[in-house]
């Protein structure tokens, strides 16, 4: 059984990798740093499962995933984020992801969902998946005042209405602080909003993110 698991972060990469040897048996865990390595890898030697993070510098999990099944339609990939917000989870699957869970998921519930997705069977978090069941409208990605947006304004327009720091957002995805400015004043224009409250608060009445949960 081979596993690519492609995670920006090197000592939480390495840490899965291991749990992953440890828990399951005759696995094969490759590492990649981002989506151009992943995409790489892939070419050189198709693995069973990719394990895919959504927040990647350079090329998003999102668009890495979309690609890779492009290239390879059978290939199976699970999304395994820091993010949980819904419109993000039907993202990952609309781009060809067979699974989704967060990193606050216990080991047991990480190799379960490798297991299903490896055997060719969906698997999203329990909890997601009755976010999922209970909000089978509330596509936030799909609200007309959010169409245009790519990917990557998507993913920072998330980070943002959670209120995650600049300076943070620039360091998960290997950017400049400025960049980030850059995106502010650029989503503020595209959502015609005039300050970053006003970000947040269209980001809860589309439903991108929810009130009286906690984000992953």
């Amino acid at each position: 059984m081979k596993i690519l698991l492609v995670d920006d972060h090197a000592v939480v990469r390495q840490g899965y990798a291991s749990l992953l040897r440890a828990l399951l048996p005759d696995v094969q865990v490759r590492e990649a740093c981002d989506g151009e390595q992943a995409l790489q890898m892939v070419q050189d030697e198709i693995p069973n499962l990719v394990i895919m993070d959504i927040s990647l510098p350079g090329i998003s999990g999102l668009e890495t995933t979309r690609r890779l099944r492009q290239r390879l339609p059978q290939l199976r990939v699970l999304f395994f984020s820091m993010h949980d917000e819904l419109p993000l989870v039907r993202q990952a699957l609309d781009a060809g992801a067979l699974g989704y869970l967060t990193k606050t998921s216990s080991p047991e519930v990480l190799v379960e969902a490798v297991s299903r997705t490896l055997a060719g069977h969906p698997y999203i978090e329990q909890t997601l998946a009755t976010h999922l069941a209970c909000n089978p409208h509330s596509e936030g990605s799909n609200d007309p005042r959010l169409r245009g947006m790519t990917q990557r304004e998507f993913e920072i327009f998330v980070m943002l209405a959670k209120g995650t720091p600049s300076q943070m957002i620039a360091e998960k995805l290997c950017i400049s602080s400025k960049t980030v400015s850059n995106y502010l004043t650029l989503l503020k224009s595209k959502l015609q909003v005039s300050s970053q409250a006003e970000l947040v608060h269209l980001a809860i009445d589309t439903g991108v993110i929810r009130l009286g949960l906690e984000s992953a």
